[in-house]
């Protein structure tokens, strides 16, 4: 009887300690939301500067920075001088991930809608245009958003700290499920990407800017092209305040970046590569398709050679590495070789100067004049970097989850750090 009255009183304490006892978790994990087209349309207010949260492209117009805060809006910071950026201000804009300037008018997207603004005031920057309905979907750190015809509602998701109160089994060994999200955060095939137009022939620097290898928007000639998921949509931009959408090419799924050079466009997906011939801006033809196993891909062109970062991630499970395509006959691209990476994201190229962001491997810069001994020439590390530009012979721009890196790269051996502007966390 004294045992079994033991083993009662033993059961009893145990029971109401796993009732009592719990932890508190907290956690970084995707949150869903909604938001109308209505909410959309009136969302766009222009703001005093704000901090660096969660930093996507970067695009370079005249002396003036511009870094998409992802899907929030657009800083605008004066970089006359690049060992002392400043800002100038904040231009709200809900779901923008991409952009491109030509004269005085931005072109950005905001979920579903293109909208042109007039920047002639920075501080006061004013909506002059707008194409609604023309982006149904897109695609951020593996998560999608969508747009519901019917309901008119575009239904999101993005990353928060969340806190949960979770039982526990009082000291005992206990199993904490890990909040679920869609993808790894940083592990971005952006939208979220700017062409490098450093190396674009016959557009004046004065009327288009300049962003990184991430790009889907560009701009040549008269003609804005912003490539979705799965098309190519070409827009009319002669009269600025109203663009005018004058085709659409289908591409197949999983197209992520789009890099002109001269009057080609060189497209990245999760597949390949495809050329296209833009002669006809408003018709562009394609030349070809260099295949590759699936992965993230950026793609920069420098003569006759581009250069595509393949990585794996949400995108696709290849070998980390640089690949080196001889475009010489753009009908038919071939290997020419490829080189070990560690996780190569944005990359640019200028005078053979090729620098590569490694996420959170860091940056690393080499020397491309032998496409079949390309050499590291420096590895900074205990960085984040996500997309670089290489301005000129001197100055490179580079963001990541980090913040706004900027350097003078005269010397690619010996990268100086000029300023930075780091991330509020």
């Amino acid at each position: 009887m004294k045992s079994l009255v033991f083993l009662l009183l033993i059961g009893s304490l145990l029971g109401s300690c796993t009732d009592d006892c719990t932890i508190t978790q907290t956690q970084r994990m995707v949150v869903p939301f909604q938001i109308s087209q209505e909410q959309l349309r009136i969302g766009i207010v222009n703001q005093a500067p704000q901090k660096l949260e969660n930093p996507g492209k970067i695009y370079y117009f005249n002396t003036v920075l511009i870094i998409n805060e992802i899907k929030k809006g657009l800083h605008f910071i004066d970089n006359a001088n690049p060992a002392n950026p400043k800002h100038i201000s904040f231009l709200k804009i809900p779901g923008v991930l991409d952009l491109a300037i030509k004269g005085n008018i931005l072109y950005a997207d905001s979920y579903t809608d293109l909208v042109a603004f007039d920047m002639n005031d920075i501080k006061n920057i004013k909506e002059v245009g707008r194409i609604k309905n023309m982006f149904s979907s897109g695609l951020v750190d593996g998560i999608y958003w969508y747009f519901d015809p019917f309901s008119k509602i575009i239904t999101d998701s993005e990353y928060k700290n969340v806190t949960q109160i979770i039982k526990s089994n009082c000291g005992q060994p206990n199993t904490i499920w890990p909040l679920r999200g869609g993808g790894k955060e940083g592990d971005t095939a952006f939208q979220s990407g700017s062409s490098n137009t450093n190396a674009t022939k016959g557009q004046s620097s004065s009327q288009s800017g300049t962003g990184g290898s991430m790009a889907r928007f560009t701009i040549y000639d008269d003609y804005l092209y912003v490539a979705t998921q799965s098309d190519l949509i070409v827009f009319n931009i002669k009269n600025g305040t109203k663009p005018d959408s004058v085709n659409k090419i289908k591409l197949g799924w999983g197209v992520e970046t789009i890099f002109p050079y001269k009057d080609k466009l060189f497209i990245g997906s999760n597949t390949g590569m495809y050329i296209y011939d833009n002669k006809v801006p408003s018709k562009p033809v394609r030349l070809s398709i260099f295949q590759h196993v699936r992965a993230c891909d950026p793609v920069v062109v420098e003569n006759d050679k581009a250069y595509i970062t393949l990585r794996s991630g949400w995108c696709g499970a290849a070998p980390n590495r640089l690949d080196v395509i001889d475009v010489k006959n753009l009908s038919i691209p071939f290997l020419i070789k490829s080189y070990t990476m560690e996780s190569p994201h944005g990359l640019s190229i200028l005078n053979n100067k090729l620098t590569i962001c490694e996420g959170e491997f860091g940056l690393k810069s080499f020397d491309a004049k032998n496409s079949l001994d390309i050499k590291l020439e420096q590895h900074l590390k205990g960085l984040n970097a996500f997309d670089v530009i290489q301005l000129d012979e001197k100055l490179l721009l580079m963001i990541g989850k980090d913040g706004l890196h900027q350097y003078d790269n005269s010397d690619p051996k010996n990268m100086k750090l000029l300023s930075k502007m780091e991330v509020n966390r």
